[in-house]
Order: structure tokens, then C-alpha cells, then sequence
């Protein structure tokens, strides 16, 4: 079962980090991008961007330690 739930949890998050850093740099005025996205200059999605890019992270290395420790 950890097998299949490996490569989902790692796909999870990069995804949870890109996402954050896009919400971040949205936040922030960096990337302004769709136009009409309510998270334009909100610093609170820079916050939560931040958040979930640094969750995405933790989840990446728990699931790499995980692997280096049984092999």
C-alpha cells in the first residue's frame, strides 16, 4: 500500500507548493495574475500561501526520509 501512497503523497506536495508559492506571489503583488483574482494584493493569502507551500514541503520530506530509512 505504501508504494502506491508515495507517489500520490509527493504529487500532493509539489502541487501544495507550487500553489503556495503562487498564492504568496499573488499576495504580495508579485504575480498578478488572473486579473480579476480577489487574492491581488491581500497580504493574508501571502500568509496562507506561505503556509501551504511550507506544509507541501514538510509532506515532501517525510515522505523522502520515509524512503531513505527503509531502503
Amino acid at each position: 500500500m505504501m508504494t502506491v501512497l508515495r507517489p500520490a503523497l509527493l504529487v500532493i506536495g509539489t502541487l501544495a507548493v507550487l500553489m503556495g508559492l503562487l498564492w504568496t506571489g499573488q499576495g504580495l503583488g508579485l504575480i498578478m495574475w488572473p486579473k480579476s483574482s480577489f487574492m491581488l494584493g491581500d497580504r493574508q493569502w501571502a500568509i496562507n500561501g506561505s503556509i501551504t507551500a511550507v506544509v507541501g514541503l514538510l509532506l515532501i520530506w517525510l515522505v523522502s526520509r520515509n524512503r531513505s530509512s527503509r531502503e
